[in-house]
């Protein structure tokens, strides 16, 4: 059974890309364009790990991400990603419950590899160019 991923981010782009890469590789994703968002689908679908950009309007992914953290009985892994690098945001984002933070590379390599490191293994191998 393909691993459900909640992705987040308010970049229709970015999301666009990385839900085709992820879905190639056999994950089954639901996307959400901002926090509020997630935390109902969250709720609603329950994920079995949120992929979560940190900076959004209204409701930011580290906010995001505490509030998923508390939702009774879920246990969702959540990654927090971002385009900046800022020591501050990863000292927030592990007091806000994320299990990873990354930041985002072209190709979106390290993210991928955070995915494996908590345990979803990839259903198939990626494409060879």
């Amino acid at each position: 059974m393909d691993k459900k991923i909640l992705l987040v981010d308010d970049e229709p782009n970015v999301r666009a890309g990385l839900a085709d890469i992820l879905r190639e590789l056999g994950y089954d994703i639901i996307e959400a364009g901002n926090g509020q968002d997630a935390i109902e689908k969250a709720r609603a679908i329950r994920p079995d790990l949120v992929l979560m950009d940190t900076c959004m309007p209204g409701i930011d992914g580290i906010e995001a991400c505490r509030q998923i953290k508390n939702i009774e009985g879920l246990t969702t892994k959540v990654i927090i990603y971002t385009g900046y690098i800022n020591a501050v945001d990863v000292t927030k984002a592990r007091l806000a419950g994320a299990d990873d933070y990354e930041v985002k590379t072209e190709g979106f390599g390290k993210l991928l590899s955070a995915i494996e490191k908590l345990g979803f293994k990839r259903e198939r191998e990626e494409k060879k160019e």
